[in-house]
């Protein structure tokens, strides 16, 4: 307690990067942490993480809330070119649409930041094994009471807080209990990905026909538009090539709790043999070689009208599910759980209701057009209707339109809440 008055406790629902960096800021708020996750143990690795791009906001937080601040830079490889380009997959040829030499953002692999983060949290911090059941708020809104099941026991225990934070994901079942009624959107299309391992095979074929085609590896953020369809592709850290490809399709059924699709080896081979027609050759032979790629079917949601309810407070893909165009699913995430904790630092626990209106204040409206722009990113991307735009096509595109792809037309790109930057 500082100058006697008693320290909050807020029990986070969801261990992902989203839910242990709001156990950092909150922890450097002031207050005591508990974290549930249903998952058995911490990641050792990702069979379903790939990369993802950091941007300067995120990493001077995550930073703050490690031990050495170093390490982040020294897990992670730079994206300081953003380029898109176009191939034909007809005529074998490829050139460049638009090209942006002052990006600044940073290429990680899901698990190495995930590691940093939840090795620099206190011990005991996160239950490991804990599936959230359900939660209760007081009549006099003074607390929060959580049930969960202990997995290796059967066991239900209640754990009290005064804030219960949801960074349950996408498909949150504390966001259903206040609107049952809420539904992803499909995006119209999933997305085939995969993570390369060259590090005991550089002078491959693959890696060297893939670095001889995409010569900025290992700083660039490519983007490859073909006919109705497009493909990401940069390096990460200890030689690891990652790839993302975008197919228009029906929406499949999805079975259990995840967005990401078993697939089968027929799923597979016919993957291998539609990048054959559609990509540059170097691009489809690095997409064979990579083991066990995984698909992500892709959703997002109409911006909510609120993320908080009493005691509970939506944050990350819970608050505002998003498609991956503008980079900003673990940005926001990050970005979320830092502004969270500092409106409860800043009103303290005595005036919990006027933070999470300041923190709703705050997100809300930045996070809806970043979904929006992302949604709107995709459709352009992937060759889909617009209603205020004919169908993006790579071979006809204009100057404007193809600015009109670059990551740094994202709403609030380079924007730093005033809350932040006291």
């Amino acid at each position: 307690m500082k100058g006697g008055k008693r320290k909050g406790k807020a029990v986070v629902v969801g261990g992902s990067i989203a839910g242990i960096s709001c156990a950092h800021a909150l922890i450097g708020a002031g207050w005591d942490v508990v974290v549930l996750e249903k998952t058995s143990a911490p990641p050792t690795g990702s069979p379903t993480g790939a990369g993802l791009g950091l941007d300067p906001l995120a990493r001077k937080l995550v930073q703050s809330w490690l031990p050495q601040p170093d390490l982040l830079h020294r897990s992670t490889l730079p994206l300081t070119i953003d380029q898109n380009k176009a191939t034909d997959a007809e005529k074998k040829i490829s050139w460049t649409l638009t090209r942006d030499e002052d990006f600044n953002f940073r290429a990680a692999y899901w698990a190495d930041l995930y590691s940093l983060l939840y090795n620099a949290l206190p011990q005991n911090i996160v239950f490991w094994g804990h599936s959230f059941l359900s939660f209760s708020v007081s009549d006099d809104k003074s607390y929060v009471s959580v049930e969960t099941k202990v997995l290796n026991t059967g066991d239900t225990i209640s754990i009290v807080g005064d804030l219960l934070v949801a960074a349950d994901g996408c498909l949150s079942s504390i966001r259903r209990s206040f609107l049952p009624d809420f539904k992803l959107r499909y995006s119209g299309y999933c997305a085939w990905r995969g993570v390369l391992d060259f590090s005991n095979n550089e002078s491959s074929e693959a890696i060297i026909g893939i670095k001889a085609a995409y010569p900025d590896l290992g700083r660039c953020l490519y983007f490859d538009m073909g006919s109705g369809t497009h493909s990401v592709l940069y390096e990460l850290l200890n030689k690891r090539m990652n790839w993302i490809w975008y197919i228009n399709q029906p929406e499949p059924e999805l079975k259990g709790t995840s967005v990401t699709m078993k697939v089968s080896n027929d799923m597979v081979r016919n993957l291998h043999e539609e990048a054959e027609k559609v990509w540059a050759p170097e691009l489809a032979r690095l997409i064979r070689e990579t083991k066990d790629p995984f698909l992500n079917v892709i959703y997002d949601a109409d911006p909510l009208q609120q993320i908080v309810w009493d005691n509970v407070v939506l944050i990350g893909d819970a608050a505002h599910p998003t498609t991956p165009h503008g980079l900003r699913s673990t940005n926001m995430s990050v970005l979320d759980a830092a502004v969270l904790g500092k409106c409860l630092e800043k009103w303290g626990l005595e005036n919990l209701s006027s933070a999470l209106e300041e923190y709703q204040s705050i997100r809300l409206p930045v996070a809806s057009e970043q979904v929006l722009h992302s949604r709107r990113l995709g459709r352009i991307k992937q060759g889909l209707r617009l209603p205020d735009r004919h169908t993006f096509d790579p071979k006809n595109a204009t100057p404007d339109e193809c600015e009109e792809l670059q990551q740094k037309k994202m709403p609030y790109f380079s924007y730093v809440p005033s809350l932040l930057s006291m």
